[in-house]
């Protein structure tokens, strides 16, 4: 007697002769000599997936949580090593995980593990895919989605970055700072150098038209002598100072000599100085 026996798509069938497996049938409508032969169940063709959250310590004794997903697939042809070997391949799989991860992340410290996942990854790849390819699976991929730590040591590791971030700040701020005060003692120096170079070409020039002034008294005023110039020039200055010293805004009061004469220029200077201030 003959029964129809249908498969769904992306999968096979596992068919027993009186108990004994006797081979697959492949998707759709397959005709088998029952009640002989049967099909006693099906397997997956398609990649499927799990996720593995497994806790181990790093070497520097942090307890992280490290999650795993495989992406697996049963291999078509030891269809019969898939279905009779194992019962449980998500158990067996997360079983490996474990004896993976927990045998590669203690011999990495902390910082390390986060900048090896494609190797802690890579080894359980390896494991798994030399461990159940006796089963009838493949590997397909397997990748460490994540890496967590206990909330504290996160906190402790945060507050680290954020003091080395704000030192590196303050480093950066103080160098600002010091090419500002270099470079303000520089424009300031520069400022001064050329205040000076102009001051004693203002006073050279002044002595040489100080000097060509006498002569051309001499020379135009029979018998006087150069005291004589000198003397009427600081007048001359004088009256000129006291000139500059009303027009100022600020000025209060100026004390000049009773006398016409000009030997008390510089006290009087002085004391309208004393006056403003």
């Amino acid at each position: 007697m003959f029964c129809v026996q249908c498969v769904s798509e992306s999968s096979i069938g596992v068919v027993e002769n009186c108990g004994q497996f006797s081979g697959t049938v492949t998707p759709g409508m397959n005709i088998i000599a029952w009640p002989c032969s049967s099909v006693v169940g099906t397997l997956s063709l398609r990649i499927q997936q799990m996720t593995v959250k497994v806790e181990t310590k790093t070497k520097d004794n942090v307890f992280i949580e490290v999650v795993v997903s495989v992406q697996f697939r049963v291999v078509k042809e030891k269809a019969m090593e898939a279905f009779y070997k194992l019962t449980d391949p998500r158990s067996q799989i997360m079983s490996y995980v474990f004896d993976s991860v927990r045998s590669t992340c203690p011999k990495l410290e902390l910082d390390e593990a986060f900048a090896s996942k494609e190797e802690v990854a890579q080894g359980v790849k390896e494991h798994l895919s030399l461990e159940m390819n006796a089963f009838g699976y493949e590997i397909v991929q397997t990748l460490v989605t994540d890496l967590i730590p206990d909330a504290k040591v996160k906190q402790s590791m945060n507050e680290i970055n954020a003091n080395r971030r704000l030192k590196e700040a303050a480093q950066h701020k103080a160098e600002a700072e010091k090419v500002m005060l270099v470079k303000a003692a520089e424009a300031d120096a520069e400022s001064k150098y050329l205040s000076g170079t102009g001051v004693a070409k203002q006073r050279k020039a002044i002595m040489a038209g100080l000097q060509e002034s006498v002569k051309d008294f001499q020379s135009s005023v029979t018998g006087t002598a150069a005291t004589d110039v000198m003397t009427l020039l600081m007048m001359t200055q004088y009256f000129d100072m006291l000139h500059s010293v009303g027009t100022q805004s600020k000025t209060t009061c100026v004390f000049t000599p009773s006398s016409d004469g000009s030997s008390n220029v510089r006290d009087s200077m002085m004391q309208a100085r004393a006056a403003r201030t």
